[in-house]
């Protein structure tokens, strides 16, 4: 049950509800036992057994149970005698009225404390699921299927509720109601109490037969639901690509099949938990029948010291008994599969993160002088992709990193922004190693534009100013005049207000690239990434957008990844990669006449059509 104490302690303060709740529980408890014990003098006014006394005597008050029956039963008798019989058939059901009221104001209320609860626990896993995903390495984003991790968000928080926080109640509430009939069971007849016992761990023990497999297939039934998932992301967000190489029957299989695995699964696991309540409810009336057998036969035969009255109210009672015992069945059944979503949110929440900020990092608040990388290696599992790198960047430099696919020019990036650590080597700020300073500080001074701009569902001002709550109109058209992007976004339907779409999927290419440049402006930082930003465009977006890289690269300390050599013929140094080794370094003109890797590249791109400076 640890799994289970831990999503309690996301209703934090859970101690707080506790005390509430069982006050609350307990007296709706205690006067719907009342409500039951009043039957006993109900049935005798009704069946005519009441027979007054012949000398009346007002009880004298104490504070306990006898008193409370002597003061009813006084009162009874004195409305049988003075007004008859309907009289105090009218002032029992008055009471019991007045005290089933009760019972359900305290239920409700209890309710409430219960549904306080169940909203603050949803809402702290949400939160705190989402906080890890943000804090979580790139590597664990990439390895991880994006629609098993939205399942978790949504469909195994969602089981918790259904199921454990419904079990909460179920655990608080039954056994105080368990407890007290047994109480007022005992009260009537201890032979027949004895003897009742008997059914009840029957009961749980068949019922825990029933769930014990459940928590197993639940778990698999999450897995399954996730890659369903996976599968409607992927067939949404690649439609085209789908159309294109008509894939859809293909895709449509597959999705098919893994919805039938998950069909045949939750069909499993809901006959299993289903059988629950049925089962407990069949043993629940056979020791029902059995008990009125037993129980019969000694009333008949004088041997159970009950009237007729007091049987009848014993047989309900134990008739509502069943009920508790039946909730805390099912309960139990249903935990299983809660506990199984539990165990998927844990997982995720369990993971470590490698980047990790020291307790005593340092702040920073620029780039004063350069970045340094020395004899920087860094694998993927055992594939090594940067080998003993180093390079000197100073302030206000560009440096350009050219090469083969795989040679090691993003994970560069990702190094320098510490999306993962380096495995040998350092990298320097001005001279300290970026592990010694605040993450939140190296990235605040780091812009990207990517190759794969990335822009959000919502309007064209919000992108642009996106993480900046204080930035203004003129902020933003200001960057969005210095990226190229004013003119097209004023000749949208609604300006800067302009809602773009899924990934900015109403935007060319061209358009969205500059809308991220001029979200990158505004951002203003002083290291500049530009990792292939012009390498799917068209000449003619290529060269707006060429103008609004270069005025992002002002005054910048910038680093730009580039398969168009076309774009980086005047940076400051360009680094020719090749499986994670620098080949050649230099300048453009320097590399050219060096006759190397370089040089090679340049006249591949002349053939596909590229201009470059000789």
């Amino acid at each position: 049950m640890n799994t289970f104490r831990r999503l309690l302690a996301f209703s934090r303060p859970f101690r707080s509800y506790v005390p509430e709740y069982a006050i609350q529980a307990i007296l709706a408890v205690i006067f719907g036992l009342i409500n039951f014990s009043l039957l006993v003098p109900l049935l005798n006014v009704l069946f005519g057994n009441v027979k007054p006394p012949s000398v009346l005597v007002k009880p004298v008050f104490h504070w306990n149970v006898q008193y409370l029956i002597e003061a009813f039963n006084y009162q009874t008798y004195l409305l049988i005698r003075e007004n008859g019989e309907k009289s105090a058939l009218l002032f029992v059901c008055s009471i019991i009225l007045i005290f089933i009221a009760l019972n359900n104001f305290f239920r409700y209320s209890s309710q409430r404390v219960l549904t306080r609860m169940r909203v603050n626990l949803l809402r702290n896993i949400r939160n705190t699921l989402f906080s890890k995903f943000m804090e979580l390495p790139a590597g664990f984003m990439t390895n991880n299927r994006k629609g098993n991790l939205i399942s978790i968000m949504s469909n195994d928080v969602t089981e918790v509720e259904m199921s454990v926080v419904s079990a909460i109640q179920v655990i608080f509430r039954e056994p105080l109601m368990i407890v007290g009939y047994f109480i007022f069971m005992f009260y009537l007849s201890v032979h027949l109490t004895l003897f009742s016992i008997f059914f009840i761990p029957v009961t749980g023990f068949l019922i825990n037969l029933i769930s014990r497999s459940l928590r197993k297939k639940a778990h698999n039934s999450q897995m399954l639901l996730g890659n369903l998932l996976n599968i409607t992301e992927e067939g949404i967000s690649g439609l085209k690509i789908i159309r294109l190489f008509n894939a859809s029957h293909f895709v449509e299989n597959m999705f098919r099949s893994e919805n039938q695995q998950y069909r045949n699964t939750l069909k499993s696991i809901v006959n299993k938990r289903e059988l629950a309540s049925p089962v407990s409810e069949f043993l629940g009336v056979l020791s029902a029948v059995v008990l009125i057998l037993y129980g019969g036969s000694l009333v008949l035969n004088k041997d159970a010291g009950l009237d007729a009255s007091g049987f009848i109210t014993y047989i309900l009672i134990f008739s509502q008994i069943l009920q508790p015992v039946k909730n805390i069945s099912t309960a139990y059944a249903n935990l299983q599969k809660g506990l199984a979503a539990g165990e998927r949110i844990f997982e995720i929440l369990d993971h470590e993160n490698p980047i990790t900020e020291k307790p005593d990092a340092k702040a920073i608040g620029g780039l004063q002088e350069s970045i340094r990388f020395e004899g920087v290696s860094f694998s993927y599992n055992e594939t090594k992709v940067l080998d003993n790198f180093s390079v000197d960047i100073p302030r206000g430099s560009t440096l350009a990193l050219v090469g083969p696919s795989g040679a090691g020019k993003s994970t560069i990036i990702d190094l320098l922004a510490r999306f993962y650590d380096v495995k040998e080597g350092r990298i320097l700020l001005d001279g300290t190693d970026i592990r010694d300073l605040k993450i939140y500080d190296l990235r605040n001074l780091i812009g990207m534009v990517n190759q794969d701009t990335f822009l959000f569902n919502d309007t064209i001002f919000s992108n642009i100013a996106f993480g900046l709550t204080d930035a203004t109109r003129e902020d933003v058209e200001r960057a969005a005049k210095m990226a190229f992007a004013h003119d097209f976004i004023m000749e949208t339907e609604n300006g800067y207000n302009t809602t773009i779409g899924d990934r900015g999927s109403k935007l060319s290419g061209g358009q969205r690239q500059r809308i991220s440049i001029a979200r990158a402006i505004l951002r203003n930082p002083q290291i500049m990434i530009l990792d292939e930003a012009t390498s799917a465009l068209d000449t003619e977006a290529e060269k707006i957008v060429q103008d609004a890289l270069a005025n992002l690269m002002k005054d910048r300390t910038s680093i730009v990844i580039a398969h168009r050599l076309s774009t980086i013929q005047h940076a400051d140094k360009i680094l020719v990669l090749d499986k994670g080794r620098i080949a050649e370094s230099g300048t453009h003109q320097e590399l050219l006449a060096a006759g190397g890797l370089y040089r090679k590249l340049v006249e591949l791109q002349k053939v596909g059509g590229d201009y470059l400076e000789e």
